[in-house]
């Protein structure tokens, strides 16, 4: 039984996952994670780990040598300094975004996250009795906030992403200024969601750091990296927080799984990254240019791999419509309802993880549904 007072939204899209493998012809536009593999080295650093019995715990941080890389990573893409004692390694993101919320936020305070966003953010301020601020950030607004949305409401805590999920939208770095700048000026927390970087596509990716030394920034190996399954995940925490996260860490999960820190020592392969980031700006071009003819779509991703898809000029609400490409087409799709409250219930998410062989088949099976 949940504690009393607290109401989780569940996360639609694993349900579609979950019913989605009735059918052995479906074709995946729902899950967020991407089909390619991992830089070659990965794999064989994690081989010669399991056989070197590198299995036993390592310090609730994380590996010494990883976060090095990680800092270097910082210094070649946005040429800022990080010490490696700021970060901490952890299983995945989302534990992440729950220390950081157990951090900054608790009982009675006021966390703001754009509407529509990610769907745990306001789970997770459920988890610490903080109350989830959503404000709108739609087609009339770049599906981006600023200052001005800020200054109508009362904040203890800001939680952004950027590139976004489901837009697929990116700040610009002086948007992301001028937030900074707000939050400072006001007293309010700065979280910044970065999972998505490294896969943007026409400009450049501006990491919150830059302009906010005493902010948490996310990021982690599941999305850019290919490694979902091996559930690793960074913070980069003001000096103060460190030992507290840690603190927290050590109580949570003890530290991040070993063979897989090992394993992400080698994903550092720009190169091969570059190959990656490649083939989603393909994919992405492809599934815009088509979806196009089919939804109206008033923002294309400048990151992630999601195209936000407007379906009312068909007259069904969104979840009764991605019910419809399930049961009748075997094409899962994820309604909006899950991102928010504001429009979502006219959206679609299409997330373009997979090949344009793949897409195009289920784009097919669409169009004849909707002619």
């Amino acid at each position: 039984m949940l504690p009393s007072g607290r109401e989780f939204s569940p996360f639609y899209v694993m349900e579609l996952v979950r019913r989605a493998q009735r059918f052995d012809d479906v074709i995946h536009f729902e899950i967020g994670q991407p089909d390619l593999p991992p830089a070659s080295g990965v794999s064989d650093a994690l081989r010669r780990s399991v056989e070197a019995g590198r299995t036993a715990y390592t310090e609730t941080l994380g590996l010494h040598s990883l976060r090095r890389k990680i800092a270097e990573h910082y210094r070649r893409d946005y040429s800022v300094e990080v010490d490696p004692a700021r970060i901490l390694i952890t299983p995945g993101t989302s534990i992440a975004f729950l220390i950081a919320y157990e951090l900054l936020a608790g009982p009675g305070d006021r966390i703001g996250m754009a509407d529509p966003s990610y769907p745990c953010y306001k789970n997770f301020a459920a988890m610490v009795d903080a109350e989830a601020i959503f404000l709108p950030a739609g087609a009339e607004k770049g599906y981006r906030l600023g200052p001005q949305d800020l200054r109508e409401r009362r904040l203890d805590l800001l939680h952004l992403s950027s590139p976004a999920n489901p837009t697929g939208v990116l700040y610009e770095g002086e948007e992301l200024r001028n937030l900074a700048e707000y939050c400072r000026e006001e007293g309010i927390a700065f979280i910044s969601d970065e999972l998505y970087h490294g896969l943007v596509y026409d400009r450049r990716a501006h990491t919150l750091l830059e302009f906010d030394d005493q902010a948490i920034v996310i990021n982690g190996f599941s999305k850019y990296f290919c490694m979902p399954g091996f559930r690793l995940g960074w913070m980069i925490l003001p000096e103060k927080l460190i030992r507290p996260a840690e603190i927290l860490a050590q109580n949570l999960y003890i530290s991040a799984p070993t063979l897989s820190q090992y394993a992400a020592l080698e994903a550092f392969d720009y190169d091969y990254l570059a190959e990656v980031r490649q083939t989603f700006r393909r994919r992405r071009d492809w599934l815009y240019s088509e979806l196009k003819e089919i939804f109206a779509i008033d923002a294309r991703p400048d990151g992630a791999f999601y195209l936000w898809c407007d379906s009312s000029r068909y007259g069904e609400d969104a979840v009764v419509l991605s019910e419809r490409f399930l049961e009748e087409l075997h094409v899962a799709v994820t309604p909006g309802i899950d991102f928010g409250c504001h429009e979502t219930t006219k959206h679609l998410r299409f997330a373009y993880t997979r090949s344009i062989e793949h897409m195009a088949e289920g784009v097919e099976r669409i169009r004849k549904l909707l002619g």
